[in-house]
């Protein structure tokens, strides 16, 4: 979807990367490295977004740091693009919360990065029935085409046994029960 929009595809990541968890920031060679993308293309692309000041730069030690600039009036409108582009709208209205009794539900690994690499890894706590989540996961499919989710079911013992397994710069709170 953003492809036929953003004709630069560095520019797409970025966005991405960005606007899935505005809360992330990045310096230059990390974002390089993560996005298979040379320095040189990044930085033109970074200094792009931060001319129009969609995102904002800033030090932290001898580091330069970029992150979404969430006081950007597009910044709601950009965020909600990037979640509708990854699927994470209709996971989150077609799977979370048709379940009954979920007290947390957060994706891992590339997708919470805001890499696009075709597979959703879902992480879901609480007391499910997986096979009706595994029908509703199949239909969910369907609506995000080409991607497939993998999901994993958590009771909240078993999630408070692994939680710090689970690396936190590499997941996205899609869902949390209030408590």
């Amino acid at each position: 979807m953003l492809d036929s929009i953003v004709t630069s595809k560095t520019r797409i990541q970025i966005l991405l990367r960005f606007f899935l968890d505005g809360e992330r920031a990045a310096y230059l060679r990390e974002l390089s490295s993560e996005l298979g993308e040379s320095t040189n293309a990044v930085r033109v692309e970074l200094n792009r977004l931060t001319e129009a000041k969609i995102i904002e730069s800033y030090t932290s030690g001898r580091w330069k740091l970029y992150r979404a600039n969430k006081n950007h009036p597009l910044f709601p409108d950009l965020q909600s693009i990037v979640k509708k582009t990854l699927g994470i709208d209709k996971l989150a209205e077609e799977i979370i919360y048709r379940l009954g009794e979920v007290k947390l539900a957060f994706i891992t690994g590339d997708y919470a990065r805001g890499i696009d690499g075709g597979i959703i890894d879902l992480i879901i706590v609480g007391n499910i029935n997986k096979e009706f989540l595994g029908n509703l996961v199949k239909r969910t499919e369907l609506l995000i085409s080409g991607k497939k989710i993998r999901f994993l079911c958590l009771t909240e013992d078993e999630y408070g046994q692994l939680e710090s397994k689970f690396d936190k710069s590499s997941t996205f709170e899609i869902y949390r029960a209030n408590t």
